[in-house]
């Protein structure tokens, strides 16, 4: 069994990462929630003196927040924060797993997990799966990975998911998108994604595509440039992408022209087809529905903030996007304000039938390519 660090004080906390049905929400759960944030910010109020100081200058008080609604009263921190701070609330041991984003500007955050928030974090990814019907452990697959070929003890956040993800149908052959070049770096090889593409549509195994969908787009571009053979790749294929566009984002395309290209070129339906968002410095998984949006799930709540006054929005009003969690206990990531602009949507606005609501993302904000909405956050708390 999966244990929270200290078995007093962190009650609630067990209670919100024991669950397992990802979208099972209820008015008991409400309450808990609260519980657990509160807990949380407790916790993490004792272990980090950093974050003491953000509740003190903040005026913090806790027996405000009694409701989902107070939860806006919690002091967040701006993502971007971590790319330049090593905030730790437990002891830094060895026993601390390490991982870093995937940042394209040259900063990287830099978030470590302990058993607790690790093995939580796993088990939310088992339940979304799970969920969504995606687990075939007796099918062999396989992969094509658009992600960094690594090493054993590489700390890349988005290559380990990728490579975890693996775990759902057995492997028969996976081949990484981005290689290795033996001086530090990775090169994108279009050609052998191409080429082990039409292998594995001669085997007529299902097919998993997991990773950066700006590369995914660059191997089906190359393809409708060289008028190459369009495949017809097992219906039970799988195509699961996250980690954003990152440096390519002046070349994005929308999902849904991503998504037609996917099921001409490569034959998979598009209800195989889902998009994923996470980050290291918020590891809660959300997964697409078979209509395409980003629900929320029971152990995350998500706001978003006005970009003018940081106020909470209402429903379908864009703003800064905001994540508050109670089950990271490694570090004060309880409450992060991303880099992108999102809008929230009530959950009667997708047919899927799951009942809570999902958000919509809009892109980095910010007036350069280097300038993240939660630079700007951080420079506004600075303000405040």
């Amino acid at each position: 069994m999966i244990r929270v660090p200290s078995d007093k004080g962190l009650e609630s906390v067990q209670k919100i990462g024991d669950l397992t049905e990802p979208y099972a929400f209820s008015k008991e759960w409400e309450q808990l929630f609260v519980s657990a944030m509160l807990e949380s910010v407790e916790w993490h109020r004792r272990g980090s003196e950093f974050y003491q100081k953000v509740l003190n200058m903040r005026g913090f008080d806790p027996s405000r927040v009694r409701t989902l609604a107070d939860l806006e009263l919690i002091p967040s921190i701006p993502a971007a924060f971590f790319k330049s701070h090593e905030l730790l609330s437990v002891p830094k041991v060895s026993s601390l797993m390490h991982f870093t984003s995937s940042g394209t500007t040259g900063q990287k955050s830099q978030i470590y997990f302990d058993d607790w928030s690790f093995r939580s974090g796993q088990r939310m990814v088992d339940s979304v799966f799970n969920y969504f019907k995606f687990v075939t452990p007796v099918t062999q697959t396989n992969y094509l990975l658009y992600s960094y070929e690594t090493d054993s003890d590489s700390k890349l956040g988005t290559a380990y998911t990728d490579n975890y993800l693996c775990k759902y149908a057995p492997v028969q052959n996976g081949f990484y998108a981005l290689r290795k070049t033996g001086t530090g770096g990775h090169d994108f090889d279009v050609f052998g994604c191409i080429a082990q593409l039409a292998r594995y549509e001669a085997e007529g195994l299902p097919v998993r595509i997991f990773g950066f969908p700006s590369f995914l787009f660059f191997t089906l571009n190359r393809m409708r440039d060289l008028k190459s053979k369009k495949l017809k790749l097992s219906s039970d294929s799988l195509v699961f992408l996250g980690g954003g566009w990152k440096g390519y984002a002046d070349r994005a395309v929308s999902k849904e022209e991503l998504y037609e290209l996917i099921s001409e070129y490569l034959g998979i339906p598009n209800g195989r087809i889902r998009d994923s968002f996470g980050a290291v410095e918020h590891p809660i998984p959300y997964g697409e529905c078979a209509h395409h949006h980003f629900h929320v799930p029971v152990w995350s709540r998500v706001m978003i903030r006005d970009v003018r006054t940081f106020r909470p929005c209402g429903f379908r009003e864009a703003g800064f996007l905001q994540f508050l969690t109670p089950f990271i206990t490694s570090v004060p990531a309880h409450s992060v304000v991303m880099g992108d602009l999102a809008s929230l949507y009530p959950a009667q606005d997708c047919p899927c039938g799951i009942e809570s609501p999902f958000f919509v993302i809009h892109g980095r904000a910010g007036t350069t390519k280097n300038r993240s909405c939660a630079v700007a956050a951080a420079e506004l708390l600075r303000g405040q």
